[in-house]
This record gives structure tokens, C-alpha cells and sequence, in this order.
């Protein structure tokens, strides 16, 4: 009964594949309207939302570039008038751009990691505050990184640091929007997606396994879970909490 989302509004940034695509479908499975962000993959979006949709959700995919104001002002407009409310974020979209070492990382490329992965969770969250709030049991979950734990070795320095930024601004807004609104993050660990295909070789994935305790790297639907947990009324106590789903690879 708690995972009860049925009558609630969820917004998924970066819902085009991997842990936003599963998130989606995860929340739409447990009720929710969803709508599906993406910026370049639209395709993906639309797999996502049949997936949805063919299980017997429903919602409705949403394009933007989430590092214009603009386009983020229109897309909250659109859900406004598409649905009239919103009662869950989970702000997801992120990417490390490209690898780059300090002595190698040109300022452009520092200022586009933050743009990507803070300043845009930044405005979108402040742009559906109010929205939120009007809901009554508002919720956001935003997607970190364990390279917030591992300082982002092999030039993801750039990435870590900005991850680091929003698990700072989850504790700020657990704090400035609560009691109408909970704020959690989850720090994944690696979760095999296109990713990791991308950023990591498959030796490095076998590295990481052997590392991990529980013998294996994550999937994105186990990711997925723990945004439906820290979306609904099971967590509702549960607020400013950093959840990381890691197999134990980092062990405090």
C-alpha cells in the first residue's frame, strides 16, 4: 500500500535510457503519470514510454535542453498545463561529457560538467518548487555518483566534483523545502548501462566486480527501486538521506 503512487505526477530528467528509462517505468508501475524527459534521444524516450504504457501506465515524453532556463521554464509550463500538478522529481539527466586530468581539463569543458549536472538540476527544481510544495507530499530524488567517494580517478574529477555540488544542495533543500517537500539522493555505484559501455572498458567493469562484495556490478531496474522507496509513503520520514546502492563496494 505504501508504494501506492496512483493519483501522483512524476517528472524523470534523462529518461531516454538506463536508470532514468527503468526509473519511469518503475514509478508508472506503481501508478504514477510520468513524463519522460530527454534531450537528444527521442527515440528512447518513445521506447520508454511504450514500455510504460504496455505494462498499463501511462504519461507522456517531454523534450528539453536542460542547460537553457528557457527550455526548462517551457517544459514546467508544459507539465502545468498538461497535468496541473507534480508530486515527484527525480532529477537524473547527468554525464561526465568527457574524460579529462587537471593539467589536461580546459575551463569550457569544467563549466559544461557543472552546467550538465548541477546548474540545470539547480533551476529545474527551483523552476517546479512551487508545484512541489502545492502537492502536499512533494518529493525529489536526485541521481549522484560514487565517484563522490572514489574523487573521480581517471579524469572523471570534473563529474565527481559537481556530483558532490548536488548531494550538497540535497541536504540545502531537505532543509529549505520540507515539510511540504522531501529531498533524498541515491549514489549509485556501477550500475551496468550505455554509461559505462561509454566510460568504462570491460576490463574496468570486471575490476569493479571483483571489488565489490556482493560479487557483481548493479542493474538499473535495482536503482529504480530505491527512487520508488524515496518517492513514496514508505520514506516518508526519510528526508535529506544519501542512499547508496553499491553492493558494498565502499564499506564506512
Amino acid at each position: 500500500m505504501t508504494y501506492n503512487l496512483k493519483g501522483r505526477v512524476a517528472l524523470v530528467t534523462g529518461g531516454s535510457g538506463g536508470i532514468g528509462q527503468q526509473a519511469a517505468l518503475a514509478l508508472g508501475a506503481a501508478g504514477a503519470y510520468v513524463f519522460v524527459h530527454y534531450h537528444s534521444n527521442a527515440e528512447g524516450a518513445r521506447a520508454t514510454l511504450e514500455q510504460l504504457e504496455t505494462a498499463g501506465g501511462a504519461g507522456l515524453i517531454v523534450g528539453a535542453d536542460l542547460t537553457h532556463e528557457e527550455e526548462i521554464v517551457k517544459l514546467v509550463a508544459r507539465i502545468q498545463r498538461e497535468q496541473g500538478r507534480l508530486d515527484i522529481l527525480f532529477n537524473n539527466a547527468g554525464s561526465p561529457v568527457r574524460k579529462a586530468l587537471l593539467a589536461e581539463c580546459p575551463t569550457d569543458l569544467w563549466r559544461e560538467v557543472f552546467e550538465v549536472n548541477v546548474t540545470s538540476a539547480f533551476v529545474l527544481t527551483r523552476e517546479v518548487t512551487p508545484l512541489l510544495k502545492a502537492s502536499g507530499r512533494g518529493a525529489i530524488v536526485n541521481n549522484l555518483s560514487l565517484s563522490i567517494q572514489s574523487g573521480g580517478a581517471g579524469g572523471a574529477g570534473a563529474y565527481a566534483a559537481a556530483k558532490g555540488a548536488l548531494q550538497v544542495m540535497t541536504r540545502t533543500w531537505a532543509k529549505e523545502l520540507a515539510p511540504s517537500v522531501r529531498t533524498n539522493a541515491i549514489q549509485p555505484g556501477v550500475i551496468e548501462t550505455k554509461h559505462h559501455e561509454v566510460f568504462s572498458t570491460p576490463e574496468k567493469l570486471a575490476e569493479y566486480r571483483s571489488q565489490t562484495p556482493l560479487g557483481r556490478n548493479g542493474q538499473a531496474d535495482e536503482v529504480a527501486e530505491a527512487v520508488v522507496f524515496l518517492a513514496s509513503d514508505a520514506a516518508r520520514f526519510i528526508n535529506g538521506a544519501i542512499l547508496d546502492i553499491n553492493g558494498g563496494r565502499f564499506l564506512r
